[in-house]
């Protein structure tokens, strides 16, 4: 009697399991998924720049491929792909990250005097609208978003503070990345033919979500640089002609944002129309057309950019992209909200490969 229930529970778990892994190759596909997720989350802080230059290569060998389309061989190539990514990597930290940086450092000195702008314009609702909100309410409010902007501003000088061993693993970087990002992409062969060798032989079903997943994030993340690339061009020349101040900052930002889906879109809008609010009024037209061009900025984005960018890209639902910003961000910080949509894309292919 006790041999026949304990064979019960025993019966379920071996059904359970051949439902889960019915074949060699399901077997292989959870070896692989289990064994990647455990190691880039345990040595996440210490392969941190070998993960980034995996990454840039990645990015590049879409450029690479397409270059040898043109009859050039790998290696030369190489050569000047890595080249003109050397280019842009000096431009971006000596001539853009200074301005960008000297911008937002005078954006920060005028902080208390933005705020004290926008609290006198407050002050005027209760005498407009005395119906609608009270003096003592506005109070309440403007205290609490000064506690809430002193809290943050203490976190920035802590963060400034301990930024000193980020700024020298930062320079570290700065020469470690750039040469692994040249090794992976000349030696990219060699590599995987060495890579392919610690996979199980049964793998077929594996490459075949590989291919999928390739495909998927390749399309992604080069859609996703050319849109950064388009938002900033675009806002800059427009605000620059329009006569805004911290053009460049706000036109980074503007690239920015769409790292972020939904959410960097709500973030960008507070700097924007500050700036434009304390530079122009509420009552000036000047503010009024700044307002109508970031309003059309997004909306190009949203109508025009994404679907001719990502017309091949990942399909994925909205509930799904902000799950898995919440899920990876929590994991990873910054770097799991920037890789969210790809991590999200490689589960899809993977759940659907094992429906199959």
């Amino acid at each position: 009697m006790n041999s026949s229930n304990q064979s019960v529970p025993l019966h379920f778990t071996r059904r359970a399991i051949k439902r889960f892994l019915p074949n060699t190759q399901a077997s292989s596909l959870a070896i692989i998924v289990l064994v990647s997720f455990v190691m880039i989350y345990s040595l996440s802080d210490l392969l941190l720049p070998v993960f980034v230059s995996i990454g840039i290569a990645y990015l590049l060998e879409g450029i690479v491929r397409q270059t040898e389309h043109y009859n050039m061989p790998r290696f030369p190539a190489v050569i000047l792909v890595f080249s003109l990514f050397v280019t842009s990597l000096v431009f971006l930290l000596f001539i853009l990250i200074p301005i960008i940086s000297q911008q937002a450092v005078e954006l920060v000195q005028q902080v208390p005097e933005i705020i004290s702008h926008a609290q006198t314009g407050i002050m005027r609702l209760p005498k407009l609208y005395p119906k609608l909100i009270s003096e003592n309410k506005i109070q309440e409010i403007l205290l609490v978003g000064q506690n809430e902007l002193l809290s943050y501003s203490q976190s920035l000088l802590s963060v400034s503070a301990a930024s000193v061993m980020g700024l020298i693993s930062a320079m570290i970087y700065l020469f470690l990345v750039p040469m692994m990002v040249f090794f992976l992409l000349k030696d990219k062969s060699l590599l995987m033919a060495w890579f392919t060798h610690f996979l199980p032989k049964e793998r077929h079903l594996s490459v075949d979500v590989w291919h999928e997943v390739d495909t998927q994030i390749g399309n992604y993340v080069r859609g996703k640089f050319a849109e950064v690339l388009i938002l900033c061009a675009v806002s800059y020349v427009t605000y620059a002609v329009m006569g805004l101040n911290y053009a460049l900052l706000l036109a980074v930002l503007m690239g920015l944002q769409v790292i972020l889906p939904y959410i960097g879109a709500t973030l960008v809008t507070f700097p924007v129309l500050g700036v434009a609010y304390f530079q122009f009024g509420l009552t000036n037209d000047d503010f009024m057309a700044i307002v109508i061009a970031y309003a059309i900025i997004q909306a190009v984005d949203g109508v025009l950019l994404v679907p001719l960018l990502f017309s091949e890209a990942v399909n994925l639902h909205a509930l799904a992209i902000i799950v898995a910003i919440l899920f990876f961000g929590g994991l990873w910080g910054f770097w799991g909200v920037f890789l969210a949509i790809p991590l999200a894309t490689v589960v899809k292919a993977v759940l659907t490969a094992w429906s199959r």
